[in-house]
């Protein structure tokens, strides 16, 4: 007999940022973190969740509870592909879009969690197992704000700590500035460090391509969203004009986006954000697709969640290690000789303090 979805509730959670993070377009003042607790027939209790990083997120929570939790009674608790289709298809007027991605994606998260508990399973070994450790890189040490001083301190602390690369923000109001702070961490850190930059979608195509020369020589790994997300085209003629990789996907909400890029040559290093996209159903069919496109998966944010799906399929090349959790968790990941473990624990491998959740909640 299957088991039902017999009750679900949603709630919005605020937790402070750990410290100032600032890019070329805006300022991380706070991440309002969506849930939703799903219960079933036979007694499991599955917790999911998503995020803004401070607006927007009693949108995504009038999404939830006006609509597809009250949709979400009755269904059968083991088919997930189906619970998600069936919400994905009451939406129709609002997709693809952010709400309704960020509130699907709280969904999803707790039917996967619930499946993973009837599996007796750890995420990554059920979302496919590739293996258990992912390399991982920093980004709380480069934000556009930071003097260059502390750029490379920060770099090299990343180094000592066996982290194989940092991710520094770009789009100072000149590429002379810019060239100036990432020379400075090329050359504290030397070669064979893995040195990411993010432009955070403030630069024209011209621009970009302009600036990715002006980088040339100093061997980064990739540059991550150069250009608005729309603009497909620009984006292919920038990985035309550069032998640099080019990442995109922490501002796509679909499978669809995804799609569009890696078959016009318009992107290097697929980004997705399992929020984002609408949850784990979705980010596994982004992850795969771009494996057969030949494209790493190195998944935006999250890191306490994308651990497990990094290390589940075969191109998951990164992790980034950005903590958000520690304010609302028990325990943190868990990083050996500088690389991410995906948890062992059975279900999202989170390990969730429901009395500090409870303290945050405020709608």
């Amino acid at each position: 007999m299957s088991s039902r979805i017999t009750e679900a509730r949603a709630f919005l959670v605020d937790i402070a940022v750990e410290t100032e993070r600032t890019d070329a377009i805006q300022s991380f003042e706070k991440q309002e973190t969506v849930f939703v607790e799903v219960k079933t027939s036979d007694g499991l209790t599955g917790l999911g969740y998503s995020y803004t990083i401070g607006t927007g997120g009693r949108a995504v929570l009038s999404m939830l509870r006006d609509h597809l939790v009250p949709r979400l009674i009755g269904l059968d608790a083991d088919r997930i592909e189906a619970v998600w289709f069936a919400l994905y298809s009451a939406t129709r007027a609002t997709t693809t879009g952010a709400i309704t991605s960020l509130a699907l994606a709280a969904v999803d998260t707790a039917m996967w969690d619930i499946g993973a508990q009837r599996a007796g399973l750890p995420l990554w070994r059920l979302a496919g197992g590739s293996r258990r450790d992912v390399p991982l890189y920093d980004t709380e040490g480069g934000w556009l704000h930071l003097p260059t001083e502390t750029l490379v301190e920060g770099a090299l602390a990343s180094k000592a700590a066996g982290l194989s690369g940092v991710k520094l923000k770009i789009g100072k109001p000149t590429g002379s500035e810019d060239l100036e702070r990432l020379r400075a961490v090329r050359e504290a850190v030397g070669s064979g460090f893995d040195i990411m930059v993010d432009a955070n979608q403030s630069m024209t195509a011209a621009e970009a391509i302009r600036r990715a020369r002006l980088f040339d020589g100093l061997d980064l790994a990739w540059i991550e969203e150069p250009l608005p997300a729309d603009d497909i085209e620009g984006h292919r003629r920038l990985v035309a004009s550069t032998a640099t990789p080019i990442a995109v996907g922490e501002s796509m909400y679909s499978a669809s986006q995804f799609r569009e890029y890696l078959v016009r040559g318009a992107a290097g290093i697929v980004q997705v954000d399992v929020a984002r996209v609408g949850g784990i159903t979705p980010w596994l069919k982004v992850a795969h697709l771009a494996e057969t496109h030949n494209v790493d998966v190195c998944p935006h944010f999250l890191m306490e969640l994308h651990v497990s799906l990094a290390a589940a399929v075969p191109n998951g090349r990164y992790v980034e290690h950005i903590p958000q959790l520690r304010a609302i968790t028990r325990t943190q990941m868990e990083i050996v000789d500088g690389r991410a473990l995906a948890p062992e624990t059975i279900g999202l491998g989170i390990d969730w303090d429901e009395d500090a959740i409870s303290d945050r909640t405020v709608a």
